[in-house]
């Protein structure tokens, strides 16, 4: 750091002072081994000479040497309110009268601040001890601009420094700011990712100071892409004095997906399934998938659905559009009360469109179109009559168009949205539905969902999660809240509970096991219920352990829980919450 350009010079003549009159052999030997008998200071006019003689050492009655002189010189200087400290001697009788001249520093008029972009002058006003109207203390001035530079580091400016501290005659101190600038960015290592594609998520630009912070958000962001392997950053010199440039190495990794599979069943006969899709089509980044299904019976075998996704409209605004559109009928469960009852062919076909934009750097708004419509196909197995006269829900009156519009935020922190380890993850949802909008059915629901890491140790989690569902209104079967199955409740049956309510909530303890091999014990408990109020009397309950593989083929989860109903085993493909 420099300090003030008019002290560099007076520390020179300050020096000079010191060698005539302490390290001159001859003047040297006029002193040693004399006795101090005055010991005065002359020149202050402002800084009260008391507070000069408390740092003197030497005393009257003290034996002279060229070391205690000049470490009184020192000690004085070290005030901060001199620009020049010279020791006079005066030889007496009794020995040698020693002078210390000092000549101070002007009156601070004003300080005037430049180079800071990041950092309000307000704020750096703030910090800064030295008042004016008073002699100005190059000591204290140091101090403050030492604390500047400490401020700008806490801020992730690891760069930033205080250049310079010039204070002119007309007493009015310049404090220069060098913030550390970002030259350039250079991106290696992505065959096929276009490098816009990485440099648009990162909160880094050319051009401004470089942030510490910002860089490893940057890093986070370019890996939660889910395009690459790994990501590293480091820093190389700029051209500029002060200047870096950033340079990200990326490992990419698969991201597109075929597969084609076939079954042979005596209900559907011989089934073929085609599935194309790519989550950085043409290393743009936008997603795209096609899923088609064929053979089969007359109800299954014209399946099919498409659904794309373009994560920045252009590469100035993060607003996301996508959409899907799906033709599909399956086989659905009905339960009466958790208690299995049949077996039958539902359609959903329809489209939906979602337009997502951010606010800040972890909030996320979205707003979605949605056209369903849902259809009874067939009955496949079991009653379709509970014996009391009344029908299972899928003959009264569970289907028809459902059109609604959903909005979403989302407040996501993590670290790693594939495997977090820090952070949190907030979503609200609220979807409205009525005939306004042309449907057959009218409702309100709400949804909220959290959930929050911690990291244990050095490369263990503790993962938990609440979800809480409320719904008004007269809605489809297929809009209803579930509960059950790998993602909500292990240990039960997807789906096995169904209501207007719902209410869940997850822990986990995950710890690695071997490279790409991950252990997890975990508790769930949840319950979804149709009528009035939250049954949590009626809340149902498991625990077990499972494991998590990372394939090429994407994440493998196998989870085994114990229920209150006994055993089962849940494996699906697809990422931990």
């Amino acid at each position: 750091m420099k300090l003030f350009r008019n002290q560099l010079l007076l520390a020179a003549v300050f020096s000079v002072s010191m060698l005539l009159s302490v390290f001159a052999p001859a003047y040297a030997a006029d002193i040693a081994g004399k006795t101090a008998t005055a010991v005065a200071v002359t020149g202050n006019t402002t800084v009260p000479e008391s507070s000069i003689m408390a740092v003197i050492k030497v005393k009257p009655g003290d034996t002279l040497t060229p070391d205690k002189i000049n470490q009184d010189l020192h000690a004085i200087y070290e005030l901060g309110y001199f620009f020049d400290v010279t020791a006079n001697f005066t030889e007496v009788p009794e020995g040698v009268k020693v002078v210390y001249s000092v000549m101070e520093n002007p009156a601070l008029n004003n300080i005037i601040i430049k180079g800071n972009t990041k950092v309000s002058t307000d704020k750096l006003q703030s910090m800064l001890t030295i008042k004016k109207g008073s002699v100005v203390n190059t000591s204290t001035v140091n101090d403050n601009a030492r604390a500047i530079e400490q401020y700008y580091h806490e801020q992730g400016y690891i760069l930033a420094k205080v250049s310079d501290v010039a204070m002119g005659t007309d007493g009015v101190i310049t404090i220069t700011i060098n913030e550390g600038m970002l030259e350039g960015i250079k991106i290696k290592g992505n065959d096929k990712t276009k490098d816009y594609v990485i440099t648009r998520e990162m909160k880094l630009k050319t051009g401004q100071p470089f942030n510490a912070k910002d860089a490893k958000r940057s890093m986070q962001k370019v890996y939660n892409l889910g395009y690459f392997e790994d990501v590293n950053m480091k820093l190389n010199p700029g051209r500029d004095p002060n200047a870096v440039v950033l340079e990200t190495d990326v490992v990419e990794q698969k991201t597109g997906v075929f597969s084609i599979g076939g079954g042979y069943s005596q209900t559907d006969g011989l089934t073929g399934i085609i599935e194309l899709g790519d989550d950085n089509f043409r290393g743009t980044g936008d997603k795209t998938k096609i899923h088609w299904e064929f053979g089969g019976n007359s109800y299954t075998s014209h399946n099919y659905q498409f659904s794309y996704t373009r994560p920045w409209i252009n590469n100035n605004t993060q607003t996301s559009l996508s959409f899907d559109i799906y033709n599909m009928t399956n086989l659905y469960n009905d339960y009466d009360n958790a208690v299995w009852q049949s077996e039958y062919y539902r359609k959903r076909q329809g489209w939906d469109i979602t337009v997502g934009r951010p606010q800040g750097e972890y909030v996320q708004n979205y707003i979605t179109l949605k056209h369903r419509d849902d259809k009874y196909v067939a009955h496949y197995s079991g009653d379709i009559n509970y014996g009391d006269g009344s029908h299972p829900d899928y003959l009264q009156n569970n289907f028809g168009v459902t059109r609604s519009v959903i909005l979403s935020r989302v407040f996501d922190s993590r670290d790693n949205v594939f495997n977090a380890t820090e952070g949190a993850r907030t979503s609200l949802s609220a979807e409205f539905a009525g005939k306004l909008f042309g449907g057959d059915f009218n409702f309100n629901k709400y949804n909220v969902e959290a959930r929050k890491y911690f990291k244990v140790g050095h490369d263990q989690t503790i993962a938990v999660r609440t979800d809480l569902g409320y719904a008004t209104g007269r809605m489809p079967d297929s809009g209803k809240f579930t509960v059950g199955g790998i993602d909500t409740l292990r240990g039960y049956d997807d789906d096995e509970f169904k209501g207007n309510k719902m209410l869940t909530a997850s822990a986990e303890y995950r710890f690695p096991i071997a490279k790409k091999v991950q252990g997890v014990l975990f508790t769930d408990i949840g319950n979804a219920w149709d009528g009035e109020g939250y049954k949590l009397d009626d809340l149902k309950s498991s625990v077990g352990i499972g494991i998590r593989l990372n394939t090429p083929l994407g994440p493998i989860r196998l989870d085994f829980a114990k229920g209150s109903q006994g055993n089962k085993t849940h494996f699906g493909f697809g990422g931990q919450f």
